[in-house]
């Protein structure tokens, strides 16, 4: 069953919005009522692959019927109407609610206003959010790791606690009947279409991977111990996840690419520490776009919510953490500014420590803790982000950009050491491989970047296209996704200079890389360079991951060269360990 609606984009005009509804039979018993939300253009750090999301919830009818999430308030109508039609809600026993985030549990209060004698199972923490939420009473019960219920027909659900997945208060529940394991956001991601699974590996694994550096990768301890607990429960058929396709066609893929992934985050040998409070202002975006940046760096990151966690977890971390980045709480949380003494008690001289604000209206005046670090004798990771407006792309870039610098200052050592540990002779021999050098540009809403390239090579002549290598720390690696495009401007020998001074430039975090160079714009939105020799307006359309860069792999769509008796610069090296 299908049901269909379009609604008008509130920052758009004459945009209309596909939200549709569908059911889909996914086991015995068991009803996936999946909200496809097809044009999501709302910018969101997790978002950035663009290709929409789902919304997922679970109908489970044993004697007693169970309602596993609900969904966005965007699809309060429509998916209220699908429930309706799949059952009468008063028969509805219980509601379990994996986490709090607004778009699962953003329907919890008009479902019980419909079921007024279900019972929500959630964690103890999530029951705590949801007091705040709903406004009448319900009645409701603490679930955790190891806790079952059975509803007949052979359906005992298990439940296991997931904390920090990617919020404090995640619960997995696995039906042992059907051999479906229900995980909120863990192995989701945000890509729509009308295949319920995941038939096809190929059009979902960028998205996929995407997802798991934003949202999981900060919690990588937390998950492989949620894994471990779910390698206990016995076989898992299907896992119906919160957002996307259900994995069932891949899923030992899959679940494998998350468990090697964390794996290789618990075991990096740098870790910074990410204190916020969750869902207060914009912290948990914020928060979530410093960590990818400083990802990107081969550093890890674990995240903690100041107002849920205990004071020795908050210690604990902070302690063995070489940098901390920390979100400012509201000022009436008494829980977060227990956690903020406590790092500034335990906080050592050679951690970095950066602040955000969080634009939740009632912010700990960032100075005020600025002061007592710097006291403290500990050094800034970046400036302070200061966010006075609704945060756009921009500054989510800027939060970004902070967390790569971070990162790279972290590691700035290690990979020293790293490179003097190279076999001169092949480093040396390597190094005899020349390039040109160009500078890519990009644009995408507000948000614009730029980097100097030399390792780039044409790799097919139908369609025109070309290899390009982007390290992973690199800021623009956001700019570059499959399907984005850019300009490609080649440097003129003799005439390179200024522009390879320009764009080597190390600048603060959020600065226009821009600033004093003559551009015009293409067709494609991005930046060209008026003193380049030539330029191709580009397209990325693969992506290959090695050890420390991705190789785009771009076809070109248009472009002119500016002085055909020109020539390419070309970079000359003598070594391979560097550019």
């Amino acid at each position: 069953m299908v049901s269909m609606s379009t609604t008008g984009n509130a920052h758009t005009e004459n945009v209309q919005h596909r939200l549709t509804v569908e059911t889909v039979e996914i086991a015995p018993n068991t009803t996936a009522i999946r909200c496809l939300d097809w044009d999501r253009d709302r910018f969101d750090i997790e978002f950035g692959l663009q290709n929409g999301t789902t919304y997922n919830s679970y109908l489970i009818r044993g004697e007693q019927t169970v309602l596993v999430d609900t969904s966005h308030q965007k699809f309060r109508q429509l998916y209220l109407e699908t429930l309706k039609g799949l059952i009468n809600p008063k028969a509805i026993d219980y509601i379990i609610v994996s986490h709090t985030e607004p778009d699962h549990s953003g329907l919890v209060e008009d479902v019980l206003q419909l079921a007024p004698r279900a019972t929500v199972l959630a964690s103890k923490i999530a029951l705590q959010f949801l007091e705040g939420l709903v406004h009448d009473p319900f009645s409701k019960r603490i679930v955790k790791s190891g806790d079952r219920i059975d509803i007949g027909k052979g359906h005992e659900i298990e439940f296991v606690s997931a904390p920090n997945l990617h919020w404090p208060d995640t619960i997995f529940s696995y039906d042992r009947k059907t051999e479906v394991i229900y995980t909120c956001d863990a192995f989701g991601m945000h890509f729509c279409d009308n295949r319920t699974f995941d038939e096809d590996l190929e059009a979902i694994e960028a998205d996929f991977r995407f997802y798991y550096d934003c949202l999981m990768g900060p919690n990588a301890r937390s998950l492989l111990n949620a894994m471990k607990r779910m390698g206990e429960l016995g076989k898992i058929k299907i896992i119906a996840n919160g957002h996307g396709p259900l994995l069932y066609h891949h899923l030992d893929v899959l679940t494998e690419c998350y468990q090697s992934w964390s794996q290789r985050q618990a075991k990096a040998e740098t870790t910074v520490g990410l204190f916020y409070v969750a869902d207060y202002g914009y912290s948990n975006l914020l928060v979530q776009a410093i960590g990818e940046g400083i990802q990107k760096t081969g550093v890890a990151v674990e995240m903690i919510d100041l107002s849920t966690a205990e004071i020795q977890e908050i210690q604990e971390l902070a302690g063995r953490a070489a940098g901390l980045i920390i979100g400012m709480p509201p000022t009436t949380s008494v829980a977060a500014q227990a956690g903020i003494s406590s790092l500034l008690s335990v906080v050592k001289d050679k951690q970095a420590v950066g602040l955000f604000e969080c634009f939740g209206g009632d912010d700990e005046p960032v100075d005020t803790i600025r002061r007592k670090f710097i006291d403290l004798g500990v050094k800034e990771a970046f400036p302070a982000i200061r966010i006075k407006d609704v945060p756009g792309a921009s500054a989510y870039q800027l939060c970004t950009e902070a967390g790569t610098d971070l990162g790279q200052l972290l590691t700035r050592e290690r990979n020293i050491k790293q490179i003097k540990s190279l076999d001169v002779n092949m480093e040396k021999a390597l190094g005899r491989i020349s390039n040109g050098l160009y500078i890519v540009t990009t644009k995408k809403g507000d948000v614009s970047s730029a980097m100097l390239a030399s390792w780039v090579s044409q790799a097919s002549l139908q369609p025109l296209g070309f290899t390009i290598a982007v390290a992973k720390d690199r800021a623009i690696d956001t700019l570059m996704q499959v399907g984005d495009r850019f300009v490609l401007n080649v440097l003129e020998e003799g005439n390179y200079q200024e522009l390879k001074k320009q764009f080597l430039k190390r600048l603060h975090p959020g600065a226009d890389r821009f600033a004093g160079v003559r551009t015009q714009i293409a067709k494609n939105g991005s930046p060209i360079l008026t003193d380049a020799l030539a330029y191709m307006e580009c397209e990325v359309q693969s992506s290959l991951e090695c050890s420390d860069h991705y190789i785009l792999y771009c076809t070109v769509e248009d472009g002119r060269v500016s002085k055909p008796d020109g020539l390419t610069a070309v970079r000359h090296r003598k070594v391979g360990n560097y550019y």
